[in-house]
């Protein structure tokens, strides 16, 4: 089917503030001190820089920018708290997403002297936190609940332009559309549906989970046609399918955070092929029923070929072989969630407590590097540079 149309709608900042009740969405580091290394970097420049949500220790929200020693750049201001972070295939631009149900996401060049870009969620509709770009990176794809409807929908943005607008959007065939991938061919949108209904007006209630149905669709993005739709067996209905990544083969390994009895110990990840009956992974002893029934992140490292799940409930980070499906080792970090690939084929892992800690193999000891005063970073660490 094709884009469903919507009118186009005019983004201001005043408008953008009059719906987030006056609160500033303005960037802290534009003329600072602490930019002047970053806003000298350009197309080109190999030096690596990281985002991700932070909360400070006055209690407000923001986006803080850091380099792989863990050391911070520049810190950009939110209105409420952050979640998760889309980047352009040029790596010149992100957009930060409000966590679920928030109505707010800001376009960042961070590479330029320049305020941020403002984008407001429909009316009846809020962002669920996730996003990505489309292989040209004209477009934005923001994973929406249609709260109404009691359905999850894919808001199209044009963000080639100032301001950006919304264009259109697709159904994401299922509710509670959390994240969202595009294909390393640039033609299939990869949604995992998390299968959990909300409403703004009871807030983060969950509001049907005798009844969820998860399900990862892969969706031909020219189109919005629905290409495959997977769930796993009706025994796991109860797992919320969240965080992914896609590995080299273009698999999306799929975190879950389980609704169903504490008690329980169910698999906490799945992976999951368009054309495959999909698989889930054992969680190996002694960590099995240890994890909080959570998956916070879920990365694949520069090759595609190891997997890092984190579980922050659990205190640990786990290691797959995105070949095999083996358990490589595991790393225990209080709170870790964020992970990011590095250059060298190892991971950053930022956690709840500040601290930020590099992972090169993942049976080896970790090394911490660094932990800012002030800051406590929120589930997502991704790679800008």
């Amino acid at each position: 089917m094709p884009l469903t149309e919507t009118r186009r709608t005019a983004f201001s900042r005043r408008g953008f503030l009059a719906a987030l009740g006056g609160l500033a969405a303005a960037p802290a580091f534009p003329g600072s001190p602490l930019a002047e290394s970053l806003l000298e970097r350009r197309a080109g420049d190999d030096a690596a820089l990281f985002a991700s949500a932070c909360k400070m220790a006055d209690g407000s929200y923001g986006i803080g920018l850091l380099d792989d020693y863990g050391t911070v750049l520049a810190r950009i201001t939110l209105p409420g708290r952050g979640h998760g972070i889309a980047v352009s295939p040029d790596r010149q631009r992100f957009v930060a997403f409000a966590r679920r149900p928030g109505t707010f996401a800001i376009l960042v060049r961070p590479f330029e002297d320049v305020s941020p870009g403002m984008l407001v969620a429909e009316p009846g509709r809020h962002f669920y936190g996730h996003g990505c770009f489309s292989a040209d990176g004209r477009l934005l794809y923001a994973v929406e609940n249609d709260f109404a409807a009691n359905r999850g929908v894919i808001g199209v943005y044009d963000v080639s332009g100032r301001p950006p607008r919304r264009i259109g959007e697709i159904p994401s065939y299922g509710i509670g559309p959390h994240d969202i991938a595009l294909s390393a061919g640039g033609t299939t949108l990869v949604v995992a549906n998390g299968g959990i209904a909300t409403h703004p007006e009871t807030g983060r209630e969950k509001l049907n989970l005798e009844t969820m149905q998860p399900s990862v669709a892969f969706i031909d993005a020219a189109t919005g046609n629905l290409l495959a739709v997977h769930r796993l067996d009706a025994a796991l209905h109860q797992l919320s399918l969240r965080h992914m990544a896609l590995d080299a083969e273009g698999r999306a390994w799929v975190g879950g955070q389980y609704e169903g009895p504490a008690s329980d110990a169910p698999p906490l990840v799945a992976v999951i092929a368009k054309d495959d009956v999909p698989r889930t992974i054992d969680v190996p002893q002694p960590f099995a029923g240890k994890l909080g029934n959570y998956i916070g992140s879920v990365t694949a490292n520069g090759h595609g070929d190891v997997i890092a799940t984190s579980a922050p409930r659990g205190g640990h980070t786990l290691f797959w072989s995105a070949g095999t499906g083996k358990f490589l080792g595991v790393q225990s970090i209080p709170d870790g969630c964020g992970v990011a690939p590095t250059d060298q084929g190892g991971f950053l892992i930022s956690d709840g407590n500040g601290g930020v800690s590099y992972v090169g193999e993942p049976d080896e000891p970790l090394e911490v590097l660094s932990r800012p005063p002030g800051f406590s970073w929120d589930n997502h660490l991704v790679a800008i540079a």
